[in-house]
């Protein structure tokens, strides 16, 4: 299979960037982050509400879009066939999954899968794809193993909750299903060569299955592996590189609302760096399938702070997260049962614009790459109405300044060793910055002075 060419290659990758990286400690994440995520920008695509036609072929002829956009890591929501029995809305939960090994016949063919993949290789992008461990649909081949699920005192196969009626929960006390589960992973780096998983609900699933898959999965291929999780340090430690910060989206949800104060943010982020195992990070965002459904899109949450708030999870350490819509500007709470297409998603516009640029600032500046190990911002002390922090890697340097608040500041900011002479982000023109700063910003207005442009 051509697969071997690709670890070769991706091995021999890892081996390169390893130094860099320091001997392994006692608290560093089993995991190792691959070389080609370092700079990476993940862009989580919404099969079904991508396009009319709600497919892998429109996936594929999207993507010279995507590469324009920049993104590094493409996230599939799920794939798999949508199970019928007990199915919620129309056309069901992409998160009720009927076959691990069957590929949506609503979306396309294997064959059309696999063309998507090839595509984005080609093209320099990886794909992952989402993965639910925790539950199966009602009508997966897997329900006439019963002692595979969590069962009633009957012996009935139950639901993880009252709210997911549309699964049955899985029981990872059954060694024989837990092979399965990792069989099926395996499946789809072996055969479509896939660049790894983000595993949805992770926590609900023991650590010690994920350790075990993930040893398993990296010995094919170098995985990027994510978890929709936050707080357990050991599925850092033992599985995976990356998981969310659900924290800091709250946190801004927070401050675009007036419920909080920006040092209450930045102490929030300096605290990062001792939760994170050496060589995992946080995935930042201010929107996803599950933020945009259920809890409303970021124009709804955020307002006019959705720019700054972007520029925010860009400059910050983490890995930056864009669902699909975002990068166009999509205001509308997208159906999660139903079909909802995204509007005007291959038209750009100036939010696009924007995207454009906040991904080729990341990817240029080495301060702001996925980096080991995760460093904290340097805080530069300002109004308490302003947000400003640097990141340094080398010589390379992102100075961020923020006016998180919904009135116009003027501020002076000491920048002392800082001064000197940086590219403007609004501009993308070098400016020279003097050791004292002043500015006058309109609400939510943001400022990024880096060393490498955007």
């Amino acid at each position: 299979m051509k697969i071997w060419r690709t670890v070769l290659i991706a091995l021999l990758a890892t081996a390169l960037i390893a130094p860099s990286m320091g001997a392994a400690v006692a608290n560093q994440s089993t995991s190792v982050l691959p070389s080609w995520a370092v700079k990476s920008t993940i862009y989580e695509v919404n099969v079904r509400q991508y396009s009319t036609a709600g497919d892998f072929k429109s996936v594929t002829n999207s993507l010279p879009r995507l590469k324009r956009l920049g993104v590094g890591i493409l996230w599939l929501m799920p794939i798999q066939p949508i199970s019928k029995v007990k199915r919620k809305g129309t056309l069901g939960s992409p998160y009720s999954v009927a076959n691990y090994k069957g590929v949506n016949p609503e979306f396309g063919t294997a064959e059309d899968f696999q063309a998507l993949i090839d595509e984005a290789h080609r093209l320099g992008m990886k794909v992952i794809i989402d993965w639910v461990a925790n539950h199966s649909g009602w009508d997966n081949p897997w329900i006439a193993n019963e002692s595979w699920y969590h069962r009633d005192l009957n012996g009935k196969i139950i639901s993880p909750n009252n709210d997911w009626t549309d699964v049955a929960w899985l029981d990872y006390e059954n060694p024989n299903m837990r092979a399965a589960m990792i069989d099926a992973m395996k499946y789809w780096v072996t055969e479509f060569d896939i660049d790894g998983f983000r595993a949805d609900v992770a926590g609900l699933v023991p650590v010690s299955f994920w350790e075990s898959a993930n040893t398993e999965l990296q010995k094919i291929k170098p995985l990027f592996m994510l978890a929709e999780e936050q707080g357990t340090t050991d599925m850092l430690n033992k599985a995976f590189v990356a998981n969310y910060n659900w924290e800091l989206k709250d946190r801004i949800n927070a401050l675009a609302t007036g419920l909080t104060i920006p040092i209450s943010l930045l102490k929030y982020v300096n605290k990062l760096p001792s939760k994170y195992p050496t060589g995992s990070i946080p995935m930042n965002f201010i929107t996803n399938h599950d933020e945009n459904s259920w809890n409303g899109s970021e124009y709804r949450r955020l307002g006019a702070a959705v720019p700054a708030m972007a520029a925010l999870t860009f400059t910050l350490p983490g890995i930056p997260l864009i669902y699909s819509g975002q990068e166009v500007g999509n205001k509308r709470e997208l159906a999660f049962f139903e079909k909802d297409l995204i509007p005007n998603l291959e038209i750009e516009n100036s939010t696009t614009t924007f995207y454009r640029k906040l991904i080729a600032l990341k990817t240029k500046n080495a301060a702001l790459w996925n980096s080991a190990p995760l460093a904290a911002p340097e805080l530069i002390q300002a109004n308490e109405d302003i947000i400003s922090f640097y990141r340094t890697v080398g010589k390379n340097r992102v100075l961020t300044i923020i006016n998180a608040s919904n009135k116009p500041q003027k501020t002076s900011i000491a920048l002392n060793k800082l001064a000197g002479t940086y590219y403007q982000f609004s501009s993308n023109k070098q400016k020279k910055l003097p050791s004292k700063l002043t500015l006058t910003l309109k609400p939510w207005q943001f400022e990024i002075y880096s060393s490498a442009g955007n």
